[in-house]
């Protein structure tokens, strides 16, 4: 039987690479992330082995240490990893997308700067956009910084970081009224602010304060934090791209690489369900026969693949529409809308076939079971990707009448 969730036309590298992270991750992740999980501990010897495989620098330009690999190649690699253990991709990913933010966006300064630490992994990242009295209305936003001479004061509470307390660079996404007169639209008095800072929890740098890990139902392992920033002083030549008002739009291009990485994601989640769903099928018996014989799991069966079928095709689209150069917020959307609903329903059919077992901590569907509504909610609810879908489409098909 062919696998599923192939991709047509990859490169020998590419393919090369997918293969050493496969191997990876059904060596060194699959065997402990249920036990690790459950103990809500940091995933330590993954990540240094990822940073022995240098994935920390997948997308970073090669003149910076990196391997200078595609969208598309980090999203299969993510496919795998999450396929292994969620919540090691959310680590890869926050990374990338600060990386990534800085490739885009940032000063030559800023890139000699950071880039090479962090393609080596040296230099961890994490950004941060929410606040604890909105989500998804970014254009909400409180936290603000203030010009003081050579430096920026930073004031406010901000909410749901991923690598919070082990990362060592984050991109904060700030209200910035210098140079913006009153009226100003809010996305266009926002700027990107790169905090560096220690790993680890309290008072990480003078004025800047991470209280320490949310206790979250699945998505574990990783750590999730608040940020609290209490007259923070940064430098202005770490205002991302050197200049105010732009965090908005730099923000925004990240996080369509986010989505495809939550896609991927949840694509991984919807094929590691299946192979379980899949397997238990053939080993559990009733009424004389494997499961897998009764018409009712075969239907079931044939629905989970393709589903994983259909959400892996939408996210290779909309990472390849990324990597052309082609604005890809509608495929993005689409991707991240469907493969994350489908995970969901992969995976509660994959916990059913299990029966009463899947209820049980010993098998991993338990874990899935909880970890996969995060997706739902990451990088923008299912109504955000709506909408963002709808806008779109009326600009394509806007009539003419």
């Amino acid at each position: 039987m062919a696998r599923l969730a192939q991709t047509a036309g990859l490169t020998d590298i590419q393919q090369e690479i997918l293969s050493t992270v496969r191997d990876f991750v059904d060596k060194e992740i699959i065997p402990v992330a249920t036990e690790l999980e459950h103990r809500d501990e940091y995933p330590q010897q993954i990540v240094d082995g990822l940073k022995e495989l240098g994935l920390f620098g997948l997308m970073i330009p090669e003149e910076y240490g990196g391997l200078g690999e595609s969208l598309l190649t980090y999203a299969l690699c993510v496919e795998e990893i999450a396929r292994g253990w969620m919540s090691v991709s959310g680590i890869i990913n926050t990374h990338f997308i600060v990386a990534y933010m800085l490739k885009q966006h940032g000063t030559q300064e800023q890139k000699d700067h950071f880039l090479p630490r962090m393609a080596a992994g040296d230099i961890r990242g994490a950004f941060s956009m929410s606040e604890p009295a909105l989500g998804s209305d970014v254009s909400a936003i409180t936290s603000k910084a203030v010009k003081d001479g050579d430096e920026y004061v930073l004031n406010g509470q901000k909410m749901w970081l991923t690598n919070g307390g082990t990362s060592s660079l984050v991109a904060v996404l700030v209200r910035s009224d210098e140079g913006h007169p009153e009226g100003t639209a809010p996305h266009k008095s926002m700027t990107t602010f790169l905090v560096e800072k220690e790993p680890g929890f309290g008072e990480v740098r003078p004025g800047l304060t991470i209280p320490g890990k949310i206790d979250k139902m699945g998505y574990k392992g990783v750590d999730t934090t608040e940020l609290i920033m209490d007259d923070l002083r940064i430098p202005a030549d770490r205002v991302l791209g050197g200049a105010t008002g732009r965090g908005f739009y730099q923000m925004m291009d990240g996080v369509e690489v986010g989505r495809v990485n939550v896609a991927a994601r949840g694509c991984g989640v919807a094929q590691r369900a299946f192979e379980l769903g899949v397997q238990y099928a053939q080993q559990r018996h009733t009424f004389g026969k494997p499961i897998a014989q009764h018409q009712a799991i075969q239907f079931k069966l044939a629905e989970m693949a393709t589903k994983v079928e259909a959400a892996h095709a939408m996210m290779v689209n909309a990472a390849r529409k990324k990597d052309s150069g082609e604005r890809n917020d509608l495929e993005a959307g689409m991707a991240k809308y469907l493969a994350s609903e489908y995970c969901k329903e992969v995976v509660e059919d994959a916990f059913r076939i299990h029966g009463g077992y899947g209820f049980s901590k010993e098998y991993e569907i338990e874990r899935l079971y909880r970890e996969a509504p995060m997706l739902l909610i990451g990088e923008g609810t299912a109504e955000i990707q709506k909408m963002i879908i709808g806008r779109r489409l009326l600009e394509e098909y806007r009539f003419q009448g």
